[in-house]
């Protein structure tokens, strides 16, 4: 016990820390989330510093931190607690949700619809992305889902939205503004990175990748016409000529608003403000107003700040 205190503690002062966000297609179901939650509080090695959810959108993420075992004489990574707290999450997320009931405003491929570890403190992208190949190969080996890799964890560096877009993920399939159940077919046109092509129509697929910190801001439309926050999404997008590093949907939120959701590829170079600003602009043009964007997650500094305050109190 002594020997396991003394090597959390000289990891911890090392920062040889990983992030993970886990997003699940659930946030009605309070009883699903409760189990998930029972299933990482089982590895106490573990914190869960931060949950956002919207149960318009009907999703959830969480964001969990722990640390990395290097090997002494390698410096090659050999273990996390997040491999066993992230499949025992996973594996309740599937035992308590079946997507074929699922609906919701937000995009999703599956229960589980994205896993992304990220490298904290002193760790390094290769870590991440080591950790995510070894998730990827528990979920497709032990609870036969199809597994997409993006960014670091892919052999050619793929994107997430280039996996999304092959596989349909962009297109509502529900009252033209919902996401409903798996509505692709059984059979993917496409081989996975790992776990077979018959997706568990109850399951969906996970997307799972790794990469550098992605902030992710949502900016209110006030306008209940979502084609018109489509189209100022494409404009303020990289994809569309737009900002360069942002990503950005256009969504319903709620009866009578809608809102841009926007991944922020790299915050310290294109940042809220500026997209907050284009945002407004493009509005503008359209005859609307915008709300003040919100951020839904916490930026890498606080997370580390967050979770070593959290540390030492426990020490």
């Amino acid at each position: 016990m002594e020997n396991k205190k003394m090597m959390k503690k000289t990891t911890y002062e090392q920062s040889m820390l990983l992030g993970c966000k886990l997003y699940i297609s659930e946030s009605r179901n309070l009883a699903a989330l409760d189990s998930i939650e029972r299933a990482a509080a089982l590895h106490q090695e573990i914190v869960i510093m931060d949950k956002f959810e919207d149960r318009v959108y009907n999703c959830v993420r969480y964001t969990l931190v722990s640390y990395v075992i290097h090997d002494s004489s390698t410096d090659s990574p050999i273990y996390s607690p997040l491999q066993q707290t992230v499949l025992a999450m996973v594996e309740a997320a599937y035992q308590a949700i079946n997507l074929e009931h699922h609906w919701g405003a937000h995009p999703t491929l599956g229960v589980v619809d994205d896993i992304c570890f990220h490298p904290l403190g002193r760790e390094k992208l290769e870590e991440a992305a080591w950790l995510a190949k070894l998730v990827a190969r528990d979920i497709s080996n032990q609870l036969q889902v199809p597994v997409f890799l993006y960014e670091a964890a892919h052999p050619t560096g793929k994107t997430l939205d280039a996996i999304r877009r092959d596989l349909g993920y962009f297109r509502p399939n529900y009252m033209g503004s919902q996401w409903a159940g798996w509505a692709l077919p059984e059979v993917l046109n496409e081989n996975p990175d790992e776990g077979p092509t018959l997706v568990p129509r109850s399951r969906g697929i996970v997307i799972i990748g790794a990469s550098p910190w992605v902030r992710t801001f949502n900016v209110p439309i006030m306008s209940t016409d979502v084609s018109i926050t489509r189209r100022i999404a494409r404009k303020v997008s990289a994809r569309g000529g737009g900002l360069p590093t942002v990503q950005a949907i256009g969504l319903v939120h709620g009866e009578d608003s809608t809102e841009i959701a926007c991944y922020l590829l790299e915050p310290n170079r294109v940042g809220a403000d500026h997209v907050q600003n284009q945002i407004g602009l493009l509005a503008a043009e359209e005859g609307l107003d915008v709300d003040k964007g919100y951020f839904t997650d916490y930026s890498p500094e606080m997370i580390l700040e967050k979770y070593k305050k959290l540390v030492s109190t426990n020490q």
